[in-house]
């Protein structure tokens, strides 16, 4: 059994704690547990992302969201019994207990279950001009542009199979060929790598009727100017286990209004907000789809991301989003471009 001391909390715990453990772990699970250590619950990324969505923060306590009726093995139970019941249930880790509740351990299925690889496509959007960033993308489309000695196409690639992903389709069209000389058919990096050609501007997701045929299960949408460690495997199982045709990654954005907000009615004042601050969740760029959804997207025609969860929306099916908490920047203008470099060995181990 896996050393489990390492992932232990208490229900006191901050979500802030919990997220360092579980993003640390290679079991991306937690185990809370009394002082006694007896078992009390579970918590697992999902978990904490449901709860940053219900208005909690990253100092809030654990508490309301533990998982407490977790599937457990009894220590008398054998590893035959363990491994059949993980399979039934399509776990990959499963507490031990004594005839207590007190834990003993965690037996680990991971490793026997799971692929090494996944078959899920990868679609990054990498056809853009760079405006924006203007002289740099002159001579070179903005995706090559490099931060950290790499350009941050191949650090978005590396991030995807880090995770297993690595079947990879490229959406270009501004100097393409720069694009495709430099990563070919992707055997140099690990990856398969196919290209789509934009021959006119397609929006956020209307280049994706042009591969309908190569995608038959839930894919990513990514766009190629971003630069974010999310746990893209999460991110998947996420959407998965919520039986969703679309997942939308989210950022929170605060924005703080540079004035006393005078709050009125008929005319008399009510009260007198000083530069109060507003909380908004805003697109990340990155997307998990549904195959089934590619029939609503309109052949060879511009169409934009928001303008698809809008029909998601109005035909009544399930859209949810997933609350980015990573490190997330989108390289859109120079100050975003040179922060990155600044940043990037401090976040990136690729």
């Amino acid at each position: 059994m896996k050393n489990y001391k390492n992932i232990l909390l208490k229900p006191t715990s901050t979500i802030k704690e919990a997220l360092k453990i579980i993003d640390s772990g290679a079991m991306k699970l937690a185990l809370v547990v009394d002082g006694n250590e007896k078992l009390l619950g579970t918590l697992t990324d999902g978990d904490i992302r449901r709860g940053l969505l219900n208005d909690l923060s990253l100092d809030s306590s654990i508490e309301t969201i533990i998982f407490k009726t977790p599937t457990v093995c009894n220590i008398e139970d054998t590893r035959d019994k363990i491994f059949e019941i993980a399979i039934a249930k399509k776990l990959y880790q499963i507490p031990i207990v004594d005839k207590y509740g007190k834990l003993v351990g965690i037996e680990e299925i991971n490793e026997l279950l799971k692929p090494k690889t996944k078959t899920n496509k990868v679609v990054l959007m990498v056809g853009g001009l760079g405006t924006r960033l203007r002289p740099l993308t002159e001579h070179t489309p903005k995706p090559m542009l490099k931060v950290g000695n790499k350009p941050i196409l191949e650090t978005i690639i590396l991030n995807f199979k880090k995770y297993g992903f690595i079947n990879i389709i490229l959406s270009v069209s501004y100097k393409s060929e720069i694009i495709e000389k430099y990563f070919g058919d992707g055997s140099n990096f690990g990856v398969n790598i196919e290209y789509i050609h934009e021959e006119k501007r397609m929006g956020t997701a209307g280049a994706l009727s042009l591969i309908k045929n190569r995608l038959n299960e839930a894919f990513f949408v990514m766009n190629g100017d971003l630069l974010t460690n999310i746990n893209f495997e999460n991110m998947m199982n996420y959407h998965i286990e919520n039986s969703s045709i679309a997942t939308m990654g989210v950022r929170e954005y605060d924005f703080q209004v540079p004035y006393g907000v005078v709050n009125i009615n008929n005319g008399n004042i009510l009260s007198i907000e000083e530069k109060p601050i507003h909380n908004f969740f805003v697109s990340g760029g990155v997307y998990v789809l549904d195959s089934k959804i590619l029939d609503f997207i309109p052949n060879n025609e511009f169409y934009d991301m928001p303008t698809l969860f809008e029909k998601i929306i109005e035909k009544n099916l399930k859209s949810i989003s997933f609350p980015i908490h990573e490190y997330w920047l989108d390289i859109g203008r120079i100050e975003e471009f040179e922060k990155a470099n600044n940043e990037f060995h401090e976040v990136f181990n690729v």
